[in-house]
């Protein structure tokens, strides 16, 4: 209590304590996806930073210095994971989720930083807003915690926001995410302005005439549960508009949470085109279809919709092929009363910040179709590019895990079993769609800037 983190070189707090003990990281499996060691190996951290990566590494205290070790054997020491996209509701959603509740939701789940998306009430839309959740999430002195910025005011759809200004602020990308850009000359604005401040363009491909009345996946049993269908051609054509209409532009355009195999397909053609874009998988699109809607229970109602078998094989080829290269949470909290509604009225949306790191390698790395490396690479390289998090002064390194560079480190036992109990969570919601599933791998610590946020007991 009482702490007040220091200021980094970009006028972010860093959050590092001055107090926090150096830290020695002994006989882990040490993974950094982009130089590509994969090896047991002894990590010293001090002063916020990578000090050494070695075998048989002997560190000696220096005078007044702390030191705490932590046997890493048989877990993995990665860089700590980000998450591009979640929604901590604060402001006016607090009876979901807060910025403190999210952030150690956070932790829990091995994430060392998070991007917060705009769609709060009021929305962040002004360099205000954004300096509001940038001081809540020091507050919170948990995991970083960063913001994209509306692009249009009120994520109205109408007039372009401040971007320029949000960016000076600290906006590290841009959306009006929970609704695509439907003006195809506001969006060809939107990536110019992008293009100029250097920020990447999040959008959420939903065309908003398609998707009208849609609560799931169109198709056989939207039909037989009466329910209104939500076609996958809502999303594709707003992905195939926006990349033609960046091609003479060449801003950082990212397509989130992707549903359908025709977005796939389209994502595929352009990078192979050499447009820059990405694209973003979340957990409940790797591993659930449209038949957890059958029972009518609206904790699988999510925006985008869940879609058939063949969507998601897809999705999931699709990241074991490189077209999609970011995995992202879409973490969306809501009160139990909110989803105990009938489903045509209860809210889009699921949790999965504490969950999400077992789910990816359950489809992902269980299946065959990566190693744990490549999946490291998707929640710590890529996201950390996406977000210009790597280009930020004070957070040289981020992402990696190298001599020097900042020490944002996640430990990661990848073959502890345990049961998936959303009442355990961190989080104010319980909406998750994975409630009992048994899983395998667990982030056991979270390290932010060389101070432990998050330890699991088993953690000595």
């Amino acid at each position: 209590a009482g702490r007040q983190p220091r200021q980094g070189s970009d006028g972010e707090a860093d959050a590092v304590s001055g107090a926090a003990p150096s830290l020695f990281l002994r006989g882990g499996r040490v993974i950094d996806p982009l130089s590509g060691r994969d090896s047991v190996a002894d990590v010293l951290v001090r002063d916020g930073k990578v000090e050494a990566i070695g075998t048989g590494l002997a560190p000696k205290t220096k005078p007044g210095e702390s030191l705490r070790e932590i046997a890493c054997r048989g877990l993995i020491v990665s860089p700590g994971l980000i998450d591009p996209h979640v929604h901590f509701r604060e402001p006016g959603g607090e009876a979901k989720e807060t910025i403190q509740t999210g952030s150690a939701s956070a932790v829990r789940g091995g994430f060392t930083a998070v991007c917060c998306m705009p769609n709060t009430s009021p929305p962040l839309d002004t360099p205000q807003s954004i300096e509001f959740v940038r001081m809540r999430g020091r507050e919170a002195h948990l995991t970083r915690v960063y913001t994209a910025g509306a692009a249009t005011v009120g994520r109205a759809g109408e007039s372009l926001a401040p971007m320029g200004a949000m960016a000076r602020i600290g906006a590290c990308a841009f959306t009006d995410d929970g609704d695509g850009i439907a003006s195809a000359e506001l969006m060809r604005k939107i990536l110019l302005t992008c293009r100029s401040v250097d920020r990447a363009f999040l959008q959420h491909c939903q065309d908003p005439t398609l998707a009208a009345g849609g609560v799931m996946n169109s198709g056989a049993l939207a039909t037989r549960l009466g329910l209104g269908g939500w076609p996958a051609l809502a999303e594709e054509v707003m992905l195939e508009r926006d990349l033609r209409l960046n091609r003479s532009i060449g801003a950082h355009y990212h397509a989130q949470h992707l549903s359908a195999a025709g977005s796939v397909e389209i994502l595929r053609a352009a990078r192979a085109a050499g447009q820059p874009v990405t694209g973003e998988a979340s957990p409940h699109h790797l591993l659930l279809t449209e038949e957890a809607c059958a029972g009518y229970d609206s904790v699988a109602k999510v925006n985008p919709p869940l879609r058939t078998a063949a969507d998601v094989d897809a999705i999931r080829n699709a990241v074991a092929d490189g077209t999609i290269t970011i995995l992202g949470t879409d973490h969306a909290p809501h009160t139990p009363s909110e989803k105990a509604r009938d489903f045509t009225s209860a809210p889009f949306g699921m949790i999965g910040l504490e969950c999400a790191l077992p789910l990816y390698a359950k489809a992902l790395v269980e299946s065959g179709l990566l190693d744990w490396p490549r999946l490291l690479r998707l929640m710590t390289v890529e996201p950390a590019r996406l977000l210009g998090l790597d280009r930020r002064p004070g957070l040289e390194g981020i992402g990696e895990l190298r001599v020097g560079g900042v020490a944002d480190l996640t430990l990661i036992d990848p073959e502890l079993a345990w049961t998936i109990r959303a009442a355990d969570f961190a989080s104010r919601s319980r909406n998750c769609p994975f409630e009992g599933w048994t899983v395998r791998g667990k982030a056991v610590a979270a390290i932010v800037g060389g101070e432990v946020r998050h330890a699991d007991p088993r953690v000595g």
